[in-house]
């Protein structure tokens, strides 16, 4: 194992406090809790937008906190879910009279620790609810999962429901929003090469020097299948013909976002957005904005996955609104 740590059982810690030292103006880290906030927790007038899950997925879900988008972000263990006691945490940091949504990705342990998370905050009076992203159209129970698994177009969730919380909505506005992107958004990936757990030490799962896993989970769970590595439009072809027939997009405007896992060079997340732009054209999907880099990773994974969400105009006026966080801004 060659990675760039101290002792494995330090890493998001460490991982923690470099994000709060680049980001000092951004982003600070509660006291004895592996949870950055917003620098001016809580912010009056707004519900509180919360994430979080697994470490090893940077910038997700740190990155991602700041005006327009979360107000805090729990990381648990690498790819491990957080626990109750810090989500319960984070929720109180940043909570105000309006109330907090948990943004939770579905994964049995992540759902099981803030629903505990919720019923703790409950207990001292403060409004919270949540909802599960669960955009992944590759598998329909995986591990860790019951039902699709939420992948990268979780962000797009954080984005437009960070947003209309911005806008001083109330908590079942915020919410309602939230759930009109997780009934639109759409993801699938690839994997070409697997990662490695600090606390492991060896890699998660094995492919051969040429060959690639088709709808490989953010944790290196399984994908649909195993087959030899194929050219980047047969990739892209393969993994938006899934997203497309799980929705009719045809007539719509789309947000597109391509998402590295963390070992794939831009240039080739760039030919990846060509062959993406083409397909939606052939078929009368028009791109309103297209998103294309490192959002939702998996250590050092090799891979990428495609993420299409079908807009109206709220959805639009909401993703155009200004962001301002350590991993994204304006868009």
């Amino acid at each position: 194992m060659k990675k760039v740590i101290n002792n494995p059982n330090n890493v998001v810690d460490e991982l923690l406090m470099g994000m709060v030292y680049a980001h000092p103006d951004h982003v600070k880290k509660l006291d004895g809790f592996e949870v950055l906030v917003r620098k001016n927790s809580p912010v009056e007038g707004k519900v509180a937008l919360v994430s979080g899950g697994g470490s090893g997925h940077e910038p997700s879900h740190g990155g991602f906190v700041g005006k327009g988008m979360l107000d805090g972000a729990v990381a648990g263990a690498v790819f491990t879910s957080p626990t109750p006691d810090q989500v319960f945490e984070a929720v109180k940091a940043v909570t105000g009279p309006k109330g907090c949504l948990l943004v939770v990705k579905n994964y049995t342990g992540d759902i099981m620790n803030f629903e505990m998370a919720k019923e703790m905050a409950e207990a001292e009076d403060l409004k919270v609810d949540y909802v599960v992203v669960n955009d992944d159209v590759a598998v329909e129970d995986s591990t860790w999962t019951t039902g699709r698994r939420g992948i990268a177009g979780t962000v797009l969730v954080h984005k437009i429901a960070g947003a209309k919380a911005e806008t001083g909505a109330e908590l079942p506005e915020v919410k309602a929003v939230a759930e009109k992107v997780i009934k639109n958004v759409r993801s699938m990936g690839l994997a070409l090469s697997p990662c490695i757990v600090p606390a492991a030490g060896k890699p998660n799962f094995t492919l051969g020097e040429d060959e690639m896993e088709v709808g490989m989970g953010i944790h290196g769970e399984p994908g649909t299948h195993k087959e030899s590595l194929k050219t980047a439009d047969e990739m892209v072809d393969h993994l938006v013909g899934k997203i497309l027939e799980d929705i009719d997009y045809a007539g719509s405007e789309v947000v597109v976002l391509v998402n590295g896992l963390a070992s794939t060079p831009l240039m080739e997340l760039y030919i990846v957005n060509k062959r993406v732009h083409e397909i939606l054209s052939e078929k009368g999907i028009k791109v309103y904005k297209s998103m294309v880099g490192e959002y939702m990773t998996s250590l050092e994974m090799a891979g990428f996955s495609v993420t299409l969400l079908k807009l109206d105009d709220e959805l639009k006026e909401l993703f155009d609104a200004p962001a301002d966080t350590p991993a994204l801004k304006s868009l």
